[in-house]
């Protein structure tokens, strides 16, 4: 059966805009996404339409968007977002021109026009970093003033790759309680799973970038690692955590960024 699925981050809201969608005829579908799978899955049985609320978490629905074009099976499905500020839309226009920018009130039209006409040559990113071209490095992480940082095995000179930190952040070395957000370096599978269970138990609400070594640099010989992006997110879920943005740090390292799975829930 034809349907829509509909990504918001908070699981009220989520309620409310959902049973609007429905009372407009739609099925919908609504489950926070769970990394690749998440367009694998869209893939195999694609929607109607992805319909994605800004009111939250803007950025990630701006990668969401940007991922949806980059896969050649679901580059076609019409993206529609809805609400944020005009802030947010502006900075996701340039890169997915063909999507729909609605609000709830107009949601009816726009998303039946958006349905019945999809795009039939989509924009598609020069990558999932082209939101970031120019960005510091702390902003692309998500570090924001007075935050606490736990840095866990991070090469000697992160300090100065990081450069110029928001106001009273503090990096902590080791640390994972009490921080707002961990980056963990890791080059070898085994450590990952033997540490992971470890970690994620004490992460609480905190988000976890775990960076690993970019091929180019295992290539090169410039570091040695045994680990790839799949091998991190397979591991992560099965650690009870679940990716949902990757950052390119430097020319050796790049990262994905966890949190807690919290329970997986589908409207219909």
């Amino acid at each position: 059966m034809p349907y829509i699925y509909l990504i918001h981050w908070n699981a009220a809201e989520a309620e409310e805009r959902a049973a609007l969608l429905r009372a407009l005829g739609y099925d919908v579908r609504c489950e926070l996404p769970r990394g690749r799978a998440f367009f694998r899955d869209m893939a195999q049985d694609p929607p109607q339409a992805l319909v994605i609320d800004l009111s939250r978490l803007p950025s990630q629905g701006r990668d969401f968007g940007v991922n949806l074009r980059l896969q050649a099976a679901t580059r076609r499905i019409p993206l529609v977002y809805v609400g944020g500020g005009q802030a947010q839309v502006e900075a996701i226009r340039p890169l997915l021109p063909d999507a729909t920018y609605t609000t709830w009130e107009a949601i009816a039209a726009d998303l039946g026009a958006a349905i019945a006409h999809p795009p039939a040559d989509p924009r598609v990113p020069t990558s999932a970093f082209e939101a970031y071209a120019g960005v510091p490095l702390p902003k692309k992480l998500g570090i924001k003033p007075g935050m606490a940082v736990g840095l866990l095995d991070a090469p000697p000179d992160f300090a100065e790759i990081l450069g110029e930190l928001p106001p009273s952040v503090t990096l902590r070395p080791g640390a994972v309680e009490g921080c707002a957000l961990v980056i963990w370096f890791v080059t070898r599978q085994e450590e990952l799973e033997r540490e992971i269970p470890g970690i994620a138990a004490r992460l609480g609400t905190a988000g976890l970038w775990i960076a690993t070594p970019k091929q180019a640099a295992v290539r090169s010989g410039s570091v040695a690692a045994d680990l790839t992006q799949n091998d991190v997110r397979r591991i992560g879920l099965t650690a009870g955590l679940v990716d949902y943005k990757v950052c390119s740090i430097d020319a050796t390292w790049s990262g994905l960024l966890f949190t807690v799975r919290g329970p997986r829930k589908r409207l219909t």
